[in-house]
């Protein structure tokens, strides 16, 4: 099994596209047959989980940026999973992303969103982003924000791009790792 996973990361780049039943292959999207056959992996997996907690739920499956994207919605219960400050959600993606890792046998950089709280807080770290780097353009002093996940600091500093003037960098380990926006030199 090793040397499949070898070959496969070794070569992962040459991945050809799944062959139709006629037996040639289809024209184009290779990646994104392998992201599609991700969500559905992503979303099986998922379904018996509602299905095991009893929950209801849709569970949409898109590709978008080169990942897998897996959303369920409509549930009354949902928000269960979520947690405090996505941290139900963040252990449910990583879980997720290990069922879908087993089944392929390659790393899956999947994103599971859930009851749209990944999607709103994505907003409220753009709004959080662009106003304190404004912020800081104006002021001039360094400013660090609270602590956040690997997907909070990157809305952050995607944010932060989009202002002239300033710059951001994470500092600190994680759990404690921070983004800190700061002038242009």
């Amino acid at each position: 099994m090793s040397e499949t996973i070898d070959t496969i990361d070794a070569d992962q780049d040459d991945v050809a596209p799944a062959d139709d039943e006629a037996g040639e292959q289809k024209a184009g999207g290779g990646d994104d047959d392998i992201l599609v056959r991700e969500g559905d992996i992503a979303g099986d997996y998922l379904e018996r989980l509602l299905d095991l907690l009893d929950y209801d739920g849709d569970i949409d499956l898109d590709v978008e940026a080169g990942r897998a994207i897996v959303s369920i919605d409509g549930g009354e219960d949902l928000e269960k999973l979520v947690g405090p400050r996505g941290t139900v959600l963040e252990a449910l993606q990583e879980l997720t992303r290990l069922a879908v890792q087993q089944e392929t046998g390659s790393r899956s950089r999947l994103m599971l969103d859930i009851a749209g709280w990944r999607a709103d807080r994505r907003e409220e770290l753009r709004e959080l982003g662009r106003s304190t780097a404004e912020s800081v353009l104006k002021s001039g002093e360094r400013v660090r924000l609270q602590p956040m996940s690997p997907f909070e600091r990157k809305v952050v500093h995607d944010a932060v791009a989009t202002v002239s003037g300033v710059m951001s960098e994470s500092e600190g380990e994680d759990p404690k790792r921070r983004v800190v926006i700061f002038p242009e030199s």
